[in-house]
């Protein structure tokens, strides 16, 4: 796939197609990391701004942001938010030995999830790379525990409702659509898009592969409402969740 059109197509409905994290966040966990790192001596980048939804929390706590993505469409929509201490630059982040200017701070939401695993890991280093000495970066990237255990969730259902798992329709399974090697990597489909999910244990292998040392493994969750439309009133917790890793860097690369 072409990352750079397929971007620049959805931006003009990026809010109503790509899901808010910040509007989702259950427990605010995201205000809580922000907070922690806020510094107004500190720069901050912001890696794969797509329409620039996470500048109003960045912008006012840190000196400087900048805000990189591959969509041309992206940015100039991100660019028209009323910030005057965002640079904004258009950059493939999976691409080999991205040079960014380092920062203290970098966060990236739901970016490295592409089903081509050696792309995923050099953003994970690019995100290494972008970091300054002690710097810390705050990512967010899909679950797969969270997603089976959803499944497991919709065949309770199911059951509950006197359906067997043998009979529900195929539509309801089409996350797992694909080959085997796919799904024991944890690419599942999202509105049919192959996407990389991630395990804990996975991150951990990672992380160390990418000079990054993990400070801190949550769980940043979400109601069930954004897994079915019309969640049935006992499905309470656990909830559905991505990861959310506040990480440090530990070596440079490249």
């Amino acid at each position: 796939m072409d990352e750079r059109s397929h971007w620049d197509k959805i931006a003009p409905s990026y809010n109503e197609e790509i899901f808010d994290v910040f509007k989702s966040d259950k427990e605010k966990k995201l205000h809580r990391f922000f907070s922690k790192h806020a510094n107004l001596r500190h720069s901050a980048i912001d890696f794969g701004c797509g329409t620039g939804k996470a500048l109003p929390f960045l912008s006012p706590i840190f000196k400087n942001v900048v805000a990189v993505d591959i969509s041309k469409e992206c940015l100039t929509t991100a660019s028209k938010r009323p910030y005057k201490n965002i640079q904004f630059l258009r950059k493939d982040l999976s691409a080999p030995n991205v040079r960014l200017t380092p920062a203290e701070f970098v966060f990236c939401c739901n970016v490295i999830m592409l089903p081509e695993v050696k792309k995923n890991l050099m953003m994970f280093r690019n995100v290494t790379r972008s970091l300054r000495p002690k710097g810390t970066a705050l990512l967010i990237v899909p679950s797969s525990e969270s997603m089976l255990f959803a499944a497991w969730r919709m065949i309770d259902w199911y059951r509950k409702d006197g359906v067997l798992p043998e009979n529900i329709t195929m539509d309801e399974l089409a996350y797992f659509n694909g080959r085997k090697t796919d799904l024991l990597q944890g690419i599942f489909k999202i509105d049919g898009v192959p996407t990389k999910h991630y395990s804990e244990s996975e991150l951990e292998v990672l992380f160390k592969q990418a000079g990054l040392r993990v400070t801190a493994l949550e769980k940043l969750t979400y109601a069930w409402n954004t897994e079915f439309a019309s969640p049935p009133s006992w499905m309470k917790q656990p909830y559905p969740w991505d990861w959310i890793i506040e990480c440090k860097k530990i070596s440079a690369t490249g």
